[in-house]
């Protein structure tokens, strides 16, 4: 019931806390660029996985020919466009750029520092498997999710938390990223444009894998601090559908950017506002309806899931799912031997 509680005042209000959200989010986005501008450029970005990234001249090349009903790519111009300033590529975080929900993830770190206890664990791995077994994202799981992680750093300081977030990222996250849409990243960051993850997950974890990646920043959701410390509330609200989109428009506009010579990447119908804003949108890893969406719209599709099954109806290969179950089950059984 505290979930409907919450959900009623965002449906009174839901352009003005989305405007607030994306405000907020491209506020700290901007921030914490230009608080560290030159990390990425001195770090590189940090390797993700053992396979062989795909050639990044051009996101183009990386279609699957295998896809009738995707328009072809020959006639299309070059692109991004090299030396572009007005241009610039916002990226959705999961199950676009990552396998999964970095939420869960987060929430898998936490639980190993005993943040908090078992049956927390089991239902963040349950709400993971189905997250990856359904291909989309549940509402109520993302929202018990979220109410979770605030209620978890309430009374915690910024500062433990990010460095918790590197760890975390080592731990969790690094060998999940896909090489394709890596791949497509950095065809824009070597085109000279600025590259920006955009997602409901906190920003400071957003911006943790941001800097790992090379990228150029993250919007994410941006949770209340006082004097360094969380409060558990949030500026907003979660940076998801609508605010997603608000969140772009602002930092376009902070930034210079022409949104219709940007570039934007999802996996997710919820994300249809934010790609529609821009001129050059993509589905990547496609639920089903981003997919019937994206076709009938002409965009461009790209898919880096294992298996011809997994491409159409936006289910993970059989392995992933076994070994996510599997990894949840060691987490509780090593918990259990301990105590």
């Amino acid at each position: 019931m505290a979930a409907l509680g919450w959900l009623t005042p965002r449906r009174r209000s839901a352009t003005a806390r989305s405007v607030l959200a994306g405000e907020a989010a491209a506020e700290a986005a901007r921030k914490s660029a230009h608080d560290t501008p030159d990390t990425a450029a001195q770090e590189g970005p940090q390797p993700a996985s053992s396979e062989q990234p795909e050639p990044t001249t051009e996101p183009a090349a990386t279609a699957e020919p295998t896809e009738p009903a995707e328009p072809t790519e020959s006639a299309a111009p070059e692109f991004p466009v090299v030396g572009d300033e007005k241009a610039a590529a916002f990226f959705d975080l999961d199950n676009t750029v990552m396998q999964g929900a970095a939420l869960f993830h987060f929430g898998r770190g936490l639980y190993k520092r005993h943040f908090f206890r078992k049956r927390e664990l089991v239902r963040f791995a349950w709400q993971q498997a189905w997250f990856r077994l359904a291909g989309v994202e549940d509402p109520e799981h993302m929202q018990d999710a979220r109410d979770s992680a605030l209620s978890i750093v309430k009374g915690h300081r910024v500062s433990e938390l990010m460095s918790i977030g590197e760890e975390i990222y080592d731990e969790y996250m690094a060998e999940r990223i896909w090489p394709g849409t890596r791949a497509l990243a950095q065809a824009h960051l070597d085109a000279g444009q600025k590259v920006w993850l955009v997602t409901a997950a906190p920003v400071e974890t957003a911006t943790i894998i941001a800097r790992r990646l090379g990228l150029t920043g993250a919007l994410g959701t941006v949770a209340e601090s006082i004097g360094g410390v969380y409060t558990g509330k949030l500026v907003g609200e979660p940076l998801h559908g609508p605010a997603k989109a608000e969140a772009v428009r602002a930092l376009a506009a902070a930034e210079n950017l022409d949104l219709t010579r940007c570039a934007a990447y999802s996996d997710s119908a919820n994300d249809i506002p934010m790609l529609s804003i821009v001129g050059h949108p993509y589905a990547v890893n496609p639920d089903a309806h981003l997919r019937k969406h994206a076709r009938e719209r002409g965009w461009r599709l790209r898919d880096y899931r294992t298996g011809r099954k997994a491409a159409r109806v936006g289910i993970p290969a059989a392995a992933g799912v076994g070994a996510l179950a599997g990894g949840a089950a060691a987490a509780v059984a090593l918990h259990r031997r301990r105590h």
